[in-house]
């Protein structure tokens, strides 16, 4: 009888607890919302601080950034932001994770047999006010076989694109969006809206059988999904948009101190990443609606379904009254039962067991966790080539090494674990971040996106190369770390920034002398002229530009940025290769045949020395279509004699024209279109060499500086009166150096 009496208490106490009721699920809506205002617009949930135009005169005025114009035209009625005119369609607003998702538009550009089709095309434009477009959570696609799809940036801070291109519909893969037939890049921060424009090669005419038309649009990462189908006709018109948002646009430390600060009780406030403002959050622990009055609330623990016992931020529930009513926490969670002594010893004694069981479990699983990351450090390790490199340090000369293996706690440890105020610069290679090494060694981190693990060997042998490399014009390449799924590559810290800063920096540039930039030009080309001459194993940088050229403090150049270098095999002049580099600054010759050559740094080169001189960006879409790439605007300028109504104020007036003049006459030929006719970088460092030892000893100009006959001037060359139409609707990327490739199959033909 007693056997029976105990079941049936443990059967009455299952009873009692077993029928549920979870208050959250109830009142999680009421936690988001603010009574006084209409928090739905059809199928869309608004919540507070956004504001819907069906809300009452009780419901709090909000910036127009937050108000949403609900159209009961429709049925159910359509969200706009702002209003309905702006045909900002709402998707989702998402609290927790401060976005909005808005239908976007596709850019279009068609032909048929006769030509451009101008009905069929649309270049739409997006402008935003306060939210900037997400640069985690979007991508910038182009679909087409005969496409360059260009991104400008409405304030024209920066420009980017990708090129996509097929012959044949049997050369395009579903899924694949590498530049056949669709090609994706990613979109930079700070970035509130944006021009689409399109270049093509030969007007479709190749393709028009199953491509007629380029399109274009930025839209969330994870909707698109390419197939050969889209070549014929897109199947969506609107694809989804993610923005940012976040409230004001001071930082929390001073809207804690004004009276419009938002973040409420139990919450946590934090910078925007992207664009201005900040954001409220709940505190651990607490859900809710961190806008509202008392809005986050505190999660009851004990209110968890399934639970007999629960714990409230590592405090237990304890049995409240006589330990007969339930288990209680600080708000008074109770649950009506009354087991026995006998019972609580049983549940007691079960719930130790379980406890000691999940302890052991855990402590078992963190074992094998660890040994695991041991195991896949060690498989990293070797799949990007640690063996290898360590031997060929070995083999080397140990007193003349000083290239380090990192491992990836060093370099943890030396970021704060990569936190992003450590980010310094970001590139379409990698991010690169600020360290700081036991030793007070302040150390640049660059920290790659992309691997090819066919290549590792080339990587190790790069690598070993410019950790011999001592020059004091490049930047020093201290070690590396193979422990992490992409090699991560440690460099000396260059403090002052970058030459673009310098040049496009009106309060920068005008501390740049011409001593200063010719100094610059100098000692760059020198690089070059040791990378392609001297270096044991030939080396094209292959993306030479004012970005990869750090300064420190003394003006002194720093050539960095290897990431997209190639070596060159002994006895071979060109090499045969995707098309990489940015935009504006590309070799045109090497961008429409592959072939890379070392006459491809000396155009690159050109480049920056007519930047140098003119301080005007390589491509602008503010200057006339003519004069949009700054080399022909440059070359053109020189032709016509009108050299000194483009050079920079700053220098114009410093009584040194006929130095610019040389220089310009340096810039001329190493811009010539065919690259056999372009000097070498050993022929240009040498001329800017001894036209800055006469502009620092002008009594030497008579002297002959180098013990030797003195050079013939380089050869001149004339600039062809077309030039490349691609290139004159490129443009270079943002100042933070971001790299942009641009995709050419090898055997495209084009």
């Amino acid at each position: 009888m007693v056997i029976h009496w105990l079941l049936l208490k443990v059967v009455v106490l299952g009873a009692v607890l077993g029928p549920y009721h979870n208050p959250l699920a109830a009142e999680a809506a009421d936690y988001l919302r603010k009574p006084e205002c209409q928090s739905t617009c059809g199928n869309l949930s608004i919540p507070f601080p956004f504001r819907s135009s069906d809300s009452g005169p009780n419901c709090p005025n909000v910036p127009s950034s937050f108000a949403v114009d609900c159209d009961h035209a429709t049925d159910p009625p359509t969200p706009y932001w702002y209003n309905k005119s702006s045909n900002f369609k709402v998707l989702n607003i998402s609290l927790e994770d401060h976005e909005m998702r808005v239908a976007a538009t596709i850019a279009r550009d068609c032909y048929t047999s006769a030509g451009y089709d101008g009905n069929s095309s649309a270049v739409p434009e997006l402008t935003l006010a306060d939210f900037p477009i997400s640069s985690t959570k979007n991508k910038f696609i182009a679909v087409g076989c005969d496409t360059f799809a260009y991104f400008v940036d409405s304030k024209e801070k920066f420009i980017f694109g990708c090129k996509s291109a097929c012959n044949n519909i049997s050369e395009v893969t579903n899924g694949s969006c590498l530049s056949i037939g669709c090609c994706e890049t990613s979109v930079p921060p700070n970035s509130f809206g944006y021009d689409i424009s399109f270049g093509i090669d030969n007007n479709h005419s190749e393709v028009l059988s199953f491509n007629p038309c380029s399109y274009a649009f930025v839209t969330a990462s994870d909707f698109y999904n390419f197939s050969t189908g889209d070549l014929s006709g897109l199947h969506f018109n609107n694809p989804p948009l993610v923005l940012d948002w976040a409230v004001g646009n001071i930082t929390c430390d001073v809207a804690k101190r004004s009276a419009g600060y938002m973040c409420t009780n139990n919450t946590n406030c934090t910078n925007a990443e992207n664009g201005k403002g900040y954001k409220c959050a709940c505190l651990e622990g607490f859900h809710g609606n961190p806008y509202l009055k008392n809005g986050c609330q505190d999660i009851d623990e004990c209110a968890v379904p399934n639970k007999n016992q629960c714990f409230k931020r590592s405090v237990p529930c304890f049995p409240e009254g006589d330990h007969g009513d339930g288990w209680k926490d600080g708000q008074g969670c109770t649950a009506n039962a009354n087991p026995s002594h006998l019972v609580q010893i049983l549940v007691g004694a079960g719930a130790g067991t379980i406890v000691l069981l999940l302890f052991s479990a855990g402590f078992l699983y963190l074992g094998i966790q660890k040994r695991k990351l041991i195991r896949l450090k060690e498989q990293y390790f070797k799949q990007n080539g640690g063996l290898l490199l360590q031997q060929q340090l070995h083999e080397r000369d140990r007193t003349t090494n000083t290239m380090k293996i990192f491992t990836a706690e060093e370099l943890e440890k030396a970021t704060t674990n990569y936190d992003e105020s450590k980010i310094v610069g970001r590139g379409g290679y990698g991010t690169v971040y600020k360290g700081l090494m036991p030793n007070r060694t302040v150390v640049a981190i660059k920290k790659s996106k992309l691997v090819d693990k066919t290549q590792i060997e080339q990587f190790v042998n790069e690598v070993i190369v410019l950790s011999r490399i001592n020059h004091r014009n490049v930047v020093k390449l201290l070690g590396c770390c193979l422990e992490t799924e992409v090699p991560l590559l440690v460099y000396e810290f260059v403090n002052n920034g970058s030459l673009f800063d310098h040049i496009h920096n009106p309060d920068k540039s005008a501390k740049m002398s011409w001593d200063a930039r010719l100094r610059i030009a100098s000692d760059t080309a020198g690089v070059l002229s040791y990378l392609h001459s001297v270096a044991s194993i030939p080396i094209i940088h292959r993306d030479i530009k004012s970005a990869n050229i750090l300064l420190d403090n003394n003006y002194t150049a720093k050539v960095s940025d290897f990431g997209a270098s190639r070596l060159v095999p002994l006895g071979q002049a060109e090499l045969s290769t995707l098309v990489r580099g940015t935009l504006g600054y590309l070799d045109p010759e090497y961008l429409h045949t592959n072939q890379l050559t070392e006459k491809s740094d000396v155009y690159s080169f050109g480049v920056v020395l007519a930047e140098l001189i003119t301080g005007k960006r390589v491509l602008s879409f503010d200057r006339p279509e003519k004069e949009r790439s700054l080399a022909m605007h440059f070359l053109s300028a020189l032709e016509d004699n009108r050299l000194f109504q483009i050079v920079d104020g700053v220098i114009a007036n410093e009584g040194n024209n006929e130095q610019v003049r040389e220089v310009a006459n340096v810039a001329k030929r190493c811009l010539t279109v065919k690259g056999e006719e372009r000097p070498t970088m050993k022929e240009v460092a040498i001329e800017l060499d001894g036209l800055k030892e006469k502009s620092s000893h002008p009594w030497m100009s008579s002297v002959d500086l180098h013990g030797e006959e003195a050079l013939p001037p380089l050869g001149g060359t004339t600039y062809p009166s077309v030039y490349i139409d691609s290139i004159e609707t490129m443009n270079t990327g943002p100042s933070e150096s971001m790299i942009h490739d641009v995709m050419t199959p090898v055997n495209s033909g084009r």
